[in-house]
């Protein structure tokens, strides 16, 4: 990688997510959930898998810019798809929502719940 590239391992996204302002990423789901989860614009850069999906669930969302596909990856288009996410006001709030949605529900009680019920 180039010098001004700082590479990491891991990155404690449910600790840095909420302090961004928005984020780009490849769009997998775990990725996607926790840009959902901060309750903050994010826009997926596909590059295989699911990850397509996901890119554009965040834009049915309304809580991020389509997703750039590789090909299109450019500066211009990243710098578009950010000013979008920070700028738009129904993108900011559809986030901030989805995301208190997340944080107040309890996944694994509901889960347990459903299962209890189907057996």
């Amino acid at each position: 990688l180039p010098e001004n590239i700082f590479k990491i391992d891991y990155a404690p996204y449910e600790w840095l997510f909420p302090r961004m302002a928005m984020v780009i990423h490849h769009g997998g789901s775990g990725t996607t959930g926790f840009a959902l989860k901060a309750g903050i614009p994010s826009c997926a850069v596909p590059i295989g898998f699911d990850q397509v999906y996901w890119g554009r669930r965040i834009n049915t969302l309304g809580v991020g810019p389509e997703p750039i596909k590789l090909q299109k990856l450019s500066a211009a288009s990243l710098a578009n798809a950010i000013q979008m996410g920070i700028n738009d006001l129904d993108i900011r709030k559809n986030a901030a929502s989805v995301g208190q949605k997340i944080r107040s529900e309890d996944g694994i009680k509901t889960a347990v719940a459903v299962i209890e019920e189907l057996l």
